[in-house]
């Protein structure tokens, strides 16, 4: 990623991930339309500032992204809305950014989580679950999938992990 496109990238994705956690904290969603403004803005840019390559570096940044989120979405760890914002995400970084970017999201959304759980005061019954789940990765058992709580205190808006952790990842891994 060249700096200019850096910094456009950036300008577009301060603002969006200030929407994005509005609505994700809010309403627990994440609104589709803003979702595929990224995807698109992420692959014109890319377009613009690299032409073919940038073309093929949004679309695997995109389908990265998407793989790397669906895995997590397969377990229950993640929602629907948060794996397209990722894949969106990475058509705006490119391949070359999605897998720092995905362990600098994975980093934040830890401590979102640390800071939920411990709100929440769901200490004990989430650092259970978590040894299900580790016991479950076992040869010969089972993952187990666990229901999403009606109580929104007790669920992470993911989407601000995301957002946040992406323009971390920006600016720690850019391209300047």
């Amino acid at each position: 990623m060249s700096g200019p496109l850096t910094l456009i990238s950036a300008a577009f994705l301060i603002p969006l991930a200030f929407i994005i956690s509005y609505y994700d904290i809010c309403y627990r969603r994440i609104p589709n339309p803003f979702v595929l403004a990224t995807l698109i803005v992420g692959f014109f840019l890319n377009v613009a500032f690299a032409g073919f390559g940038g073309a093929l570096a949004s679309l695997g940044g995109c389908a990265l992204a998407f793989f790397l989120m669906f895995v997590l979405h397969i377990f229950g760890a993640m929602g629907a809305g948060d794996v397209k914002l990722f894949a969106a995400i990475g058509a705006v970084a490119g391949a070359h950014l999605v897998l720092p970017m995905f362990i600098v999201v994975t980093l934040t959304g830890g401590v979102l989580g640390i800071v939920s759980m411990l709100r929440a005061g769901q200490m004990k019954v989430t650092m259970m679950r978590v040894l299900q789940i580790v016991f479950g990765l076992l040869p010969g058992q089972r993952v187990p999938r666990f229901a999403v709580p009606n109580d929104r205190r007790l669920t992470i808006p993911y989407g601000v992990a995301i957002t946040f952790g992406s323009l971390i990842s920006l600016f720690l891994f850019h391209g300047w």
